[in-house]
């Protein structure tokens, strides 16, 4: 029957609510759906609350299905009181998600509650507005139970944002928990409620287990001091006392994926049962009960990160097994002071690279005090020494592994791929030493079919060895006559210049960086070529927008073809930062897609390349369609540069900054043979 209450809209947004204590582990078909709201039905009308009708407005059970209660009529079942001057049964529809209390909501469930609220909001002939409540936002109830972490806009069932996979109870426990408890704790940090893990989570469970140990103010930081507390702490969670304690590691394993108590405070053997797979998943040895006790700071240190000891989509289980073989021999074993525990998931990344670096510090002798996993001076002696003599034992199955983490390398056939069978072996073997040569001649080295300095160096740093002769350079100082013939007489061969500068003379910033008319052929003149840079204020995310990739692409055609740059000509536009791989899409990729879109406007006289780290090179070579990369080498400690190969596109790596002269700076490039030929005529305008 129509409302009987003369303001109701359900403009505002939408109530969740649940069916109350128990479990709807009954709601085997459609059928038993039916008749659970049969019997919703029969209460409410009997009842005498609520006008002698269903309370809710929809029903969503367990399978999805949306069933109609008081439909678009009107909505009683959202308490009395006000929200915004508006009362919550008259400005708000009432959506019930058919669990109770024992139950969390399925993904068929949140599904169609998602699809019901994008109806009312958009199709419904009483359009509903973006707040999604709990029935117990200012109302003493325990409803809607488990949907609780769902009932806020930006949730997955929200469908204003992107779908997002169902959250996980036990992370949303452990997160209100963390909150409640040490809300006070000076120095805390709130973590979002969402049942999603992430940062903001486990450093706010590092921030309680400081309060818990004594640490006052708590940092979002598990360092040296968090770490020597725990170690002094002496205790395993198997025999810890300490609640709190215990509640912050059952949490932690919940938001690493692992079960653990459903009781937070307790440590039970479904706990225990995780952290022997997770000491196992990590290279440990969790029988060895001194071991299990002496790694205990490092575990629940690499607990309270993202890292992941399983591995994940896209892994390689052969890079697993080479991570856990590095916690296992220099984390636990030799104990490496400076040395964390890598990840486990299958990735070379970063923090994997950084953990090869000290092995291979451990194995050429440097002692364990003085390893920092830095390609220092110490480093590059010990390589042009014992790493270049015949490898046997750790430091051969390490050079091994470096290579497989470079791997694929690439031939004029293709990809070669270094087999996972050529790791653990001392034996010499025809497709070691096949791909070892492919990967040298890809990285424009000698092809020594050996471990000589020069190839240890490209393996495990992104500029390689920045001794190395190089024929292509580039610089921000105008090439004149005299200083092409220099650069000429020092075995260069083709210069980068800038064909635009985004500051006016005049400007504190101004660098003065632009080609200059008739620099061009001056180069030429010179004997060169050389590669034209177009970057307006590449250092910043703020620089890379689509639009702004569109204007820039377009100054650039114009800059070109006033110097009388040809058809044809690859002009490599700056990434000049360490991008992340989340910046790349969101804001790089689309700046590259607008040069194109605006080079191609202009007719396509010129075609694109990317100037960025390795992974922004591959990343913009992908999925703009870069034609060159220009690789930033020498920013070896660009995340972007740590765990990436070479692009297969590369045409210059950029591996050494000095002073050529005074007050004339110089990038020392490998060009690449076979690679961007450059600028070798220009022509009018």
């Amino acid at each position: 029957m129509p409302s009987q209450n003369p303001l109701w809209s359900g403009h505002m947004g939408v109530f969740l609510h649940y069916l109350g204590a128990g479990s709807t582990g009954n709601l085997l078909t459609e059928e038993d759906c039916r008749e659970a709201v049969a019997e919703v039905y029969v209460k409410h009308k009997t009842g005498g609350e609520f006008e002698g009708d269903i309370a809710y407005n929809y029903l969503v059970c367990p399978h999805g299905h949306i069933y109609e209660g008081r439909g678009k009529e009107r909505g009683e079942g959202n308490a009395a009181g006000y929200i915004e001057d508006v009362g919550r049964n008259e400005g708000f529809y009432s959506i019930v998600g058919m669990i109770r209390s024992q139950d969390v909501a399925s993904e068929a469930m949140l599904r169609g509650i998602r699809g019901l609220i994008d109806h009312l909001r958009h199709t419904a002939e009483r359009k509903t507005g973006n707040m999604i409540l709990p029935h117990s936002f200012g109302y003493d109830t325990e409803c809607p139970g488990n949907l609780h972490m769902y009932a806020r806009p930006g949730s997955t069932i929200d469908p204003s944002v992107p779908w997002r996979a169902p959250a996980d109870i036990y992370v949303y426990r452990t997160q209100k928990w963390v909150n409640e408890t040490y809300d006070t704790a000076p120095g805390y940090v709130s973590c979002s409620v969402t049942g999603y893990t992430g940062w903001n989570t486990v450093l706010a469970l590092t921030q309680g287990l400081q309060h818990e140990l004594g640490i006052s103010p708590t940092v979002q930081n598990f360092g040296p001091g968090t770490f020597n507390a725990v170690k002094n702490h002496e205790i395993v969670p198997e025999f810890e006392r300490n609640a709190n304690l215990l509640r912050l590691y059952n949490g932690a394993l919940w938001c690493k994926g692992y079960w653990a108590s459903q009781s937070l405070g307790g440590w039970g053997e479904e706990s225990e049962a995780s952290l022997r797979q997770l000491y196992a998943d990590m290279g440990l040895d969790h029988a060895n009960a001194g071991q299990r006790l002496a790694m205990w700071p490092h575990v629940l240190k690499s607990l309270l990160r993202m890292d992941q000891f399983r591995l994940v989509p896209g892994g390689d289980p052969h890079v697993r097994a080479i991570q856990q073989r590095l916690n296992s021999r220099y984390v636990a074993g030799i104990g490496i002071p400076a040395m964390s525990l890598v990840p486990c998931d299958g990735i070379y990344s970063r923090d994997v690279q950084q953990g090869l670096m000290m092995a291979i510090q451990y194995e050429l002798g440097i002692a364990p005090g003085s390893i920092n996993g830095y390609f220092g001076p110490g480093t590059q002696a010990a390589l042009k020494g014992r790493g270049s003599a015949t490898l046997t034992g750790d430091l051969r199955y390490l050079f091994r592994a470096a290579c497989y983490f470079n791997s694929p390398t690439y031939t004029a056939n293709g990809q070669a791929h270094y087999l996972a069978a050529d790791i653990g072996t001392d034996a010499p073997t025809g497709t070691h030493l096949g791909w070892l040569q492919a990967f040298q001649r890809f990285s424009q080295l000698p092809v020594t079919g050996h471990n000589d300095y020069a190839t240890w160096a490209q393996l495990l740093v992104s500029s390689g060895d920045t001794t190395r002769d190089a024929t292509g350079c580039d610089c921000i100082t105008e090439i004149t006559p005299q200083r092409g013939q220099l650069l000429k007489a020092n075995g260069y061969h083709i210069v980068g210049r800038y064909l635009d500068e985004h500051l006016a003379p005049g400007d504190d910033g101004y660098l003065g960086k632009a080609l200059k008319p008739g620099e061009p052929q001056a180069i030429l003149n010179a004997g060169l070529r050389f590669f034209p840079i177009f970057q307006y204020n590449g250092t910043e995310l703020g620089n890379f927008t689509y639009d702004k990739g569109y204007d820039q692409g377009k100054k650039a055609h114009v800059k070109a073809a006033e110097h009388g740059i040809g058809t044809g000509t690859c002009i490599y536009f700056g990434v000049d930062y360490d991008a992340t791989d989340e910046e790349i899409t969101s804001n790089v990729v689309p700046y590259f897609n607008g040069v194109k879109a605006a080079l191609a406007e202009l007719g396509s006289r010129y075609t694109f390349g990317v100037y960025g780290s390795r992974n922004v090179c591959i990343r913009v070579s992908k999925d703009a369609g870069a034609r060159w990369s220009f690789v930033s080498g020498m920013s070896w400690g660009f995340s972007g540069n740590l765990g990436f190969p070479l692009p297969e596109n590369w045409s210059f790596n950029q591996i050494h900054e000095y002073e050529f002269q005074p007050g004339w700076g110089l990038d020392h490039n490998i060009w690449r043979d076979g690679g961007d030929p450059g600028v070798s005529a220009v022509g009018r305008g």
